[in-house]
């Protein structure tokens, strides 16, 4: 079998591109080129000023938050189960230590953790999606920014939060999981906690990180030590507070200046 030819690489911004992907003509010069249709207008680059707004409304709904906690969690958990009511402490016992609260907005955990914040004399964030399905912002929320592209929204969760508390939940919940996992493993962003609750829903699924994931070596043994598994609200909090205290103080100094 003859030895397989070494393909041409080019470079388009962040993208490499071979073969039949290479391009004819240059970025650049499709700009400049005159258009003799308007279809144009009806595709991409519109679509690109609509993701840029939301970041810019993002960006300016939250650069004046301050210190703030994420909390995550299933839509679906109603009022009278003691997830609920977690999550409602949580959000209590976050706004008493000075703390934002900042969830997706919707129903559910997402609803307790607002209602805390609110109980608690604290500021209370929504940040929503556009969803076939789900409903709007919930009541608790004082400030509210509703999203069309997830990846605008999983932004702001990162950019503005100092960690992260997850109770039991769903694909969305798990999404947004290992999602911050990733970016503390590769260092895109500092670590900080990323806090379960509840060692009854999460116990098997780190088992299974350790027990598969760790034994195939597709992660590292202390990979897992970016976790803590916590039994009470009181635990989560605890946590946030003694490893987010120094850079607390630096953002509330950057806003006191």
């Amino acid at each position: 079998m003859p030895p397989m030819r070494r393909r041409s690489t080019y470079l388009k911004g962040p993208m490499i591109l071979r073969g039949k992907q290479i391009p004819q003509e240059t970025t650049d010069a499709r700009l400049l080129k005159e258009q003799d249709h308007a279809d144009w207008l009806h595709a991409d680059p519109w679509r690109v000023m609509r993701i840029q707004a939301e970041f810019v409304e993002g960006f300016g709904a939250l650069a004046e938050l301050g210190p703030a906690i994420s909390v995550f969690g299933s839509a679906r958990t109603p009022e009278e189960d003691p997830y609920y009511q977690d999550a409602r402490k949580i959000g209590e016992l976050l706004a008493k230590k000075n703390l934002a609260v900042i969830t997706g907005g919707g129903p559910g955990i997402m609803e307790a953790a607002n209602r805390g914040a609110v109980e608690g004399g604290g500021t209370s964030v929504g940040l929503g999606i556009e969803l076939p399905h789900e409903q709007g912002m919930n009541k608790w929320v004082d400030l509210g920014i509703n999203f069309r592209y997830f990846f605008a929204r999983k932004t702001m969760f990162i950019k503005y939060s100092l960690g992260f508390i997850v109770l039991p939940g769903g694909f969305g919940t798990m999404d947004e999981l290992f999602e911050a996992l990733t970016l503390v493993q590769t260092h895109k962003i500092k670590q900080f906690p990323i806090i379960l609750v509840d060692p009854g829903y999460w116990g098997g699924l780190l088992e299974w990180l350790k027990q598969t994931m760790v034994s195939a070596g597709t992660i590292s043994p202390g990979d897992l030590d970016l976790i803590y598994l916590v039994e009470t609200p009181e635990e989560a909090v605890e946590i946030v507070e003694e490893y987010c205290v120094q850079e607390i103080e630096r953002v509330r100094a950057e806003f006191e200046k």
